[in-house]
């Protein structure tokens, strides 16, 4: 929740006309009062993801946005789960399921947020906690179904605190989740789903963390509503 209108407008400016590698699949999710401008623009390789959506296809849900209107006006992906969601909006796995449900449903792709909390850090059940949030909300889905999903792993105690996880603590915890993807579906599926890093990764620290064999991008807080901070990330990558 940052930015007016106008700051909005002009970080999204930047960053449509900075040269990027043409490989590098760029997704920003606003704010979504300015999802229906921002889609409206001409876009060089900029995907547009909502932060959140409904679990609901329409009616009397005041204040919710669903994901058929998400994806009326262009939208590809959308935030499911997200951990700042799941700690003040309580929102469960069941819930979460039923959006992932609603997204694909309507073509819209989820990208799933998962991970532990200090204290599951602390205790060594952070393997536990990140498997169960992940065979609760996505293991229903097909093989075909969960090809369409993207997955972030958000070590929470790493976001906003100025701390990151090490090189090898982010590639240990990507292993895991891309471990668990092959035993519920095969080899060829997993490595068709891409797994992003979401915990204070900034342009200092993006190249190592990028050149993890399961990294397969990163979900950028902070560091990306900043369009040099966030470019230098970009093409880090």
């Amino acid at each position: 929740m940052n930015m007016n209108n106008s700051d909005a407008q002009a970080l999204f400016e930047s960053l449509n006309t900075t040269k990027t590698v043409s490989s590098t699949e760029i997704i920003i999710a606003p704010p979504s009062l300015y999802l229906s401008e921002f889609a409206s623009k001409k876009c060089k390789q900029i995907y547009l993801a909502a932060q959140n959506c409904s679990d609901n296809e329409n009616g009397a849900y005041t204040g919710e946005i669903s994901a058929s209107m998400l994806y009326s006006i262009g939208v590809k992906y959308c935030l499911v789960g997200h951990s700042e969601r799941r700690q003040y909006q309580k929102e469960s796995d069941l819930l979460l399921k039923q959006k992932v449900n609603a997204l694909l449903k309507n073509k819209v792709m989820p990208i799933f947020c998962c991970g532990e909390n200090l204290d599951k850090r602390k205790s060594g059940d952070f393997y536990q906690v990140i498997q169960g949030q992940i065979e609760n909300s996505l293991f229903h889905l097909t093989d075909s179904e969960i090809k369409e999903v993207v997955i972030a792993y958000e070590p929470i105690w790493a976001i906003g605190t100025g701390v990151t996880a090490s090189s090898g603590q982010a590639q240990e915890i990507h292993a895991f989740i891309r471990s668990l993807l092959v035993e519920k579906y095969s080899l060829q599926t997993a490595a068709e789903i891409s797994i992003l890093y979401g915990g204070s990764c900034k342009a200092s620290n993006a190249k190592e963390l990028f050149m993890n064999r399961d990294v397969d991008g990163g979900l950028i807080g902070g560091a990306a509503l900043d369009a040099d901070s966030f470019s230098a990330i970009i093409e880090s990558f």
